[in-house]
């Protein structure tokens, strides 16, 4: 796997939360080891970009996380970069 920007690990951490999802799931998700999915999901619970649903072993992606994954997703569609085939 290439070397990921921290925007791209926290992009697919909070894909793989979307609609709720478990420490495990969001790990294999977003190819994470425990150690680094811990220090991640401090930080974006720390930004109210996910949160833990108390009751449950669930984390769940925020509306600020969403439109943190919106951005980044037409900010990806800008700078795309596209092959033109020559004929």
């Amino acid at each position: 796997m290439k070397y990921r920007s921290r925007t791209e690990i926290v992009a697919m951490i909070l894909e793989a939360a979307n609609g709720g999802s478990t420490k495990t799931k969001i790990m294999y998700k977003a190819f994470l080891s425990y150690n680094q999915l811990r220090e991640y999901l401090s930080m974006l619970i720390e930004n109210n970009l996910i949160e833990y649903l108390e009751g449950s072993p669930v984390y769940k992606t925020t509306e600020k996380g969403l439109m943190f994954l919106q951005k980044n997703n037409e900010i990806e569609g800008l700078l795309s970069v596209q092959t033109i085939n020559p004929k």
